[in-house]
């Protein structure tokens, strides 16, 4: 890594964690401590108003920010692309989110590139996501957020009915519909439900802590090992 996108990643991760040692530097950049602190320095004399101390940790005043970032071609239509699959796929209020993310680059594009965005010829259809499905995403992105229990109907495959509350964990795509992973209550175990199977969604007032074995990694580590017939 040259030397000077090693700095503009020091900066990056500074303003991702806002807290960080030497040594988590050094790892996450594969470098020695002495590198850090050498860069650290050198940032500290150009301008880049970076507060700690060697031994202690550093961070980034909270009034610092970058100047508008320049895009190339693929940069721009991964950009198009993934804002088009979040405003195709998505509740309506990630669709407006993707809407503003692509004014904001459009905003900081030089004029030569400003039209790559309405050329991009990539596209998500959206017509087999269905509108209740995707009011669902919003209303479960609002309780994981916010850890709310949630409560609903679900028709299995066999169309088997059932009436649960769960602790979602995460939100799943597998391009053709949405999945909720969560802990359900009746099972006492980590189950996934498919959004369009699932009826009078309801959050609930009543919030959960995210306890030892109930946690979405937990869930993945849990998948990993029946993947691997543990």
């Amino acid at each position: 890594m040259r030397r000077a996108d090693r700095l503009f990643q020091i900066v990056l991760l500074l303003r991702h964690r806002r807290f960080m040692t030497a040594a988590q530097l050094g790892s996450e950049l594969s470098v020695s401590v002495r590198t850090i602190y050498r860069d650290i320095r050198d940032m500290s004399l150009s301008g880049v108003p970076v507060l700690g101390e060697a031994g202690v940790g550093y961070m980034l005043d909270k009034q610092f920010d970058l100047p508008p970032l320049m895009f190339d071609r693929d940069e721009i239509e991964a950009l198009t692309l993934g804002a088009r699959m979040v405003s195709a796929w998505g509740g309506s209020t990630l669709s407006a989110a993707a809407r503003r993310v692509l004014a904001k680059v459009d905003g900081v594009l030089p004029d030569e590139l400003r039209p790559e965005i309405e050329a991009s010829t990539l596209f998500a259809p959206d017509f087999h996501i269905s509108r209740k499905v995707r009011e669902r995403t919003d209303l479960l992105r609002k309780a994981l957020r916010e850890k709310q229990w949630v409560s609903f109907e679900y028709t299995k495959a066999d169309g088997c009915h059932s009436s649960r509350r769960v602790q979602p964990l995460g939100l799943f795509f597998w391009g053709s519909t949405w999945s909720l992973a969560a802990w359900c209550e009746w099972r006492r175990d980590f189950r996934n439900f498919r959004l369009d199977r699932m009826h009078r969604v309801e959050t609930q007032q009543e919030t959960f802590e995210s306890l030892d074995g109930h946690t979405l990694d937990d869930y993945i580590k849990c998948l990993d090992e029946r993947k691997n017939g543990k």
